[in-house]
């Protein structure tokens, strides 16, 4: 077990949303099937609407591509490696006795823990009465107590749930929100927390998920718990030749386990032959004629090279040619010399940046916290290369649930270009200090990166380092802005 000072309690300062996309949630697993989480990033608590309905659903940032599942096929696993005491401080008494153990997921994300949140970032402005919804835990059934505590830039804990001394507890949280908290539970073994959203649409009606069961498991997972199953995504109904097929491979639960041999079997072979070079997750290659109804499966392989889990199979479908000598067309396809386009995007998966805790800078005058803005990406296609230049502004200021905020100025940036095509010429903005006022930073406009005139056409990959300097007097509380990004 770890002490507490490798993981302990953290403040958040705050964190800029970028962006928000919808991924389509898999079809239900049966209750063999179902998902264990027990490292890495997700949304537990991930709030959808649509045809005029809310939805909760689990936004699995676990695995690449990251996937939306419902909270049915889930299982939370809150690893041993979790466990420590109650600090010995007033403050947090209500976890328990000090020195007594918890197990605690933490507010600011250690890799080898589970690092849950909850999410709004899909829902629109505009939808709801004060754009926002009321998010509440309506009930803990478990062999222990479960508390699920932000803390402001003091240390000090802000309670958002609490099973231990009567439920339901709701917390309205805004539209394009992205929270992550400290959740604890004072024993090992199974528990379910029902979660419901709430919400008043703009024409007065009200809307409810109504309560939806979460599944946590703190300690080790029993016997009786699912064995890792394989399956292969990404195979269409039909291929053209020519055409790029990749296929994934898909683990449930997600293990640490990473190799893999991919097997096809073509029509007239009787036995699976291995596929050299391809022990990957993802087995890439060219729809041809030739390979019409060939099947593919692939296997996952624990770390004495034993076979953990073998896929069903996949079959290859690749359209055949015309045939005959019946009437013939010409088809004409032309590029208009004018076209093209200029695009600046962020991958809907990847959109949010949670800074580093806020700290006291060495000579005590301000609040200082750091991050990195996630990947940002500049495609022109546009004839001519004329050039072009991308920047990023906060147009609002940032802002906590309870309607504290603090000026988008004190945030700034160094821009960096991650990556460029051949001889693009793209080169990063200029360093923007967080401004020591409320005004300047990236309160005003800022460029991120640039391509001169004649040197612009291709794909660029930006990012930035994220300073944010704030007055100590700043009231506590987590706080979030929205970075909005443009390219001309």
């Amino acid at each position: 077990m770890r002490t507490p000072g490798a993981r302990g309690l953290a403040a958040l300062i705050g964190g800029a949303v970028i962006a928000a996309g919808v991924a389509l949630a898999p079809p239900a697993a049966s209750a063999a099937e179902k998902v264990v989480l027990s490292k890495g990033h997700t949304d537990a608590v991930d709030v959808h609407y649509a045809d005029g309905e809310l939805s909760l659903k689990v936004h699995d940032d676990t695995v690449n591509p990251s996937v939306t599942r419902d909270p049915a096929d889930v299982i939370f696993q809150v690893l041993p490696e979790a466990a420590m005491p109650v600090p010995d401080d007033p403050r947090f008494a209500f976890l328990g006795s000090p020195g007594s153990q918890i197990w605690l997921l933490p507010l600011t994300q250690d890799p080898d823990l589970l690092w849950p949140g909850w999410n709004t970032t899909t829902l629109g402005a505009g939808l709801f009465t004060g754009d926002k919804v009321k998010l509440s835990l309506v009930d803990v059934a478990g062999p222990g107590a479960v508390s699920v505590f932000s803390q402001d830039t003091f240390g000090n804990p802000l309670i958002r749930f609490r099973s231990d001394d009567g439920l339901p507890d709701a917390i309205d949280v805004p539209i394009r929100t992205h929270v992550h908290a400290n959740w604890a539970f004072s024993a090992e073994g199974a528990y379910t927390l029902t979660f419901q959203a709430d919400a008043t649409r703009t024409d007065g009606t009200p809307i409810s998920t109504g309560p939806i069961p979460y599944s946590f498991v703190v300690g080790e997972l029993t016997n009786d718990d699912p064995l890792t199953t394989l399956s292969i995504s990404g195979m269409a109904d039909e291929y053209q030749q020519g055409d790029t097929v990749t296929l994934r491979a898909v683990q449930t639960p997600q293990t640490e386990l990473d190799h893999y041999h991919w097997f096809s079997r073509c029509p007239g072979s009787d036995t699976f032959a291995v596929i050299p070079g391809e022990a990957g997750p993802t087995y890439t290659f060219t729809a041809t004629r030739e390979l019409n109804a060939c099947e593919y499966q692939v296997r996952l392989y624990g770390d004495n090279h034993e076979v953990v889990a073998t896929s069903d199979t996949v079959s290859l479908d690749v359209a055949a040619p015309p045939t005959g000598t019946g009437a013939s067309q010409t088809i004409t396809a032309s590029i208009d010399p004018n076209q093209g386009a200029l695009v600046i995007s962020v991958d809907p998966n990847d959109r949010a940046v949670v800074l580093t805790p806020a700290q006291l800078s060495p000579a005590g005058d301000r609040w200082e916290s750091t991050g990195s803005l996630r990947p940002v990406t500049v495609t022109d296609t546009r004839n001519g290369t004329p050039g072009w230049s991308a920047s990023g502004q906060l147009p609002e200021d940032f802002t906590s649930p309870d309607g504290a905020t603090f000026g988008a100025g004190h945030l700034g940036w160094t821009p960096q270009v991650v990556d460029q095509s051949a001889n693009q010429g793209v080169v990063a903005g200029p360093t923007v200090e967080p401004a020591v006022g409320a005004d300047g930073g990236l309160g005003s406009s800022a460029v991120l990166g640039s391509a001169p005139d004649g040197a612009g056409r291709g794909t660029a990959t930006l990012s930035a380092g994220l300073r944010l300097h704030l007055p100590t007097e700043t009231a506590s509380g987590t706080y979030t802005a929205t970075l909005t990004l443009t390219a001309i």
